[in-house]
């Protein structure tokens, strides 16, 4: 037995990525020296996730032949676990007449997932070579909308009517549960197909054979329907620690079930596609940005750096339009970027707390205004918490106790206005209906630039141009008016 493979059966803990890339090295080498029957003792102990990250791994031309060495059944476990790309390309390179048995098995999930990565001319051609049955099932899971429970759910759940008793339902089971999704939870529907409840398999199991099904489910049963947003059930299987969560229609029929596995991957999309939006970088169909060409990923970052450059500009009129101020006291240009750059970070703070709020419902008992409100008077006290050490260092670098204030005074203000917005436009965001994640830190950062740089120049115009004019007509020193606003 190979070094990969007594790792992975003699009980020796291993990290998955290690296994794989070990198994991935050992089967390039087998495969190259033509040991074909090393193969298949190689892959025997290794669970599918992990061949089909080995076989991910090999050049094209060894991929084709690691999968022809796999036993039918283990060809399909290994298949739905391959990425979109590496399935493509077994497709490309096998006979039709060789991938149509592996289609045909897969779970109808899955290979509609597969589908929707497909060209429409292979996926019409693979339509036609599927079993009338799974040609059926694979076209109305199509025919629901991207991103909902119905394109998402699979068909192969395990349903029973209610006047079935426990030792039929148990037989039922026994005979459907290779071909089953999951058998871990059950379904009561009526003669409608209707969902009337829903049972466990230890209920089941425990139940007194005679049982009737109606007499030993819940009836009280939580449901998606098939047009419920996939982040909703996720956050529904999360909530109640659901294995699986029942799908019906319209007419309350139950036409297929989500599971856990599905629902993992959802969360998985969900989330990059939230820090692809906070690093403000589009998020492609894949998700496989590290293997796009160097085209697609400028095309992904370009779009929001271009809008942001076009808002930075905003920020240089500003400067411009103080030109005067600048040049009164040319060392206010040394705190414009502190003054930017902490705005920007409480912001950023402020978005980032929110979003995740929304994302986990935590902020719905909070309410939107008092979220907004809560951020509003944590950004004053940071800016008050901060104007111990940036006014001290103003006021000795700017030898002027109104340079302090000037940037003290800002500093307030731009805390106090980045960490509002960045609780606000998310939630403004989310109430419209679009993505919160898309007010996230490059926005929050050049708002906060633009608005904070208008401040604090209007700040040290007034404090350091038109104030002198006042306190000398009143004869008050400037050093007592800033002890004195202190």
């Amino acid at each position: 037995m190979t070094e990969a493979s007594g790792l992975s059966s003699a009980g020796v803990s291993v990290e998955p990525e290690l296994l794989a890339e070990a198994v991935s090295h050992e089967l390039a080498a087998i495969l190259q020296a033509g040991n074909y029957d090393a193969v298949k003792l190689l892959l025997e102990p290794v669970q599918p996730v992990d061949i089909a990250e080995a076989i991910g791994n090999l050049p094209a031309n060894l991929q084709a032949i690691a999968f022809r060495l796999l036993s039918k059944d283990e060809a399909i476990s290994v298949y739905e676990y391959l990425d979109t790309a590496t399935q493509q390309s077994l497709l490309s390179l096998l006979r039709s007449g060789e991938m149509r048995e592996v289609v045909e098995e897969m779970s109808p999930d899955d290979r509609a997932r597969l589908f929707e990565e497909l060209p429409a001319k292979v996926v019409r051609q693979l339509l036609t070579e599927l079993s009338p049955d799974e040609r059926k099932v694979t076209a109305e899971l199509l025919g629901y909308r991207a991103e909902t429970a119905g394109r998402l759910m699979t068909t192969e759940y395990i349903a029973f009517k209610e006047n079935q008793t426990a030792a039929v339902a148990l037989e039922i089971v026994r005979r459907r549960a290779r071909d089953t999704e999951t058998i871990y939870s059950l379904y009561v529907t009526d003669a409608e197909r209707r969902l009337t409840g829903i049972l466990s398999l230890r209920d089941l199991v425990t139940a007194d054979p005679q049982a009737r099904i109606g007499d030993v489910m819940t009836e009280e049963v939580l449901s998606v329907s098939t047009d419920t947003d996939q982040e909703k059930v996720a956050r529904t299987i999360q909530r109640y620690d659901f294995l699986a969560v029942p799908v019906v229609d319209l007419e309350q029929r139950l036409v297929g079930i989500v599971t856990v596995d599905d629902v993992i991957d959802v969360i998985e999309q969900e989330a990059t596609r939230d820090l692809y939006a906070a690093g403000a970088v589009q998020a492609g169909d894949d998700d496989d940005y590290f293997s796009s060409n160097l085209f697609t990923v400028a095309r992904r970052r370009v779009v929001w750096l271009a809008v942001l450059v076009l808002a930075s500009f905003f920020t240089s009129e500003v400067i411009a339009a103080n030109e005067d101020v600048l040049q009164r006291v040319v060392l206010l240009a040394a705190f414009i970027p502190l003054l930017g750059g902490t705005g920007g970070n409480v912001g950023a703070q402020s978005s980032t707390v929110v979003i995740r709020g929304l994302s986990t419902q935590s902020i719905s008992s909070l309410g939107p205004l008092r979220a907004i409100g809560r951020e509003a008077m944590a950004g004053a006290l940071l800016g008050v918490l901060m104007m111990l050490l940036v006014v001290p260092f103003a006021w000795w670098r700017g030898e002027s106790a109104l340079v302090g204030l000037s940037v003290g005074m800002s500093l307030l203000a731009i805390t106090t206005l980045a960490a509002t917005a960045g609780a606000a436009f998310p939630l403004l965001f989310d109430r419209m209906g679009l993505d919160p994640a898309l007010m996230s830190t490059p926005f929050i950062t050049t708002c906060t630039d633009v608005a904070g740089t208008l401040i604090y120049l209007k700040t040290a115009g007034w404090l350091l141009v038109h104030l002198p004019q006042l306190v000398q007509a009143t004869g008050i020193s400037t050093h007592f008016f800033a002890f004195a606003v202190f």
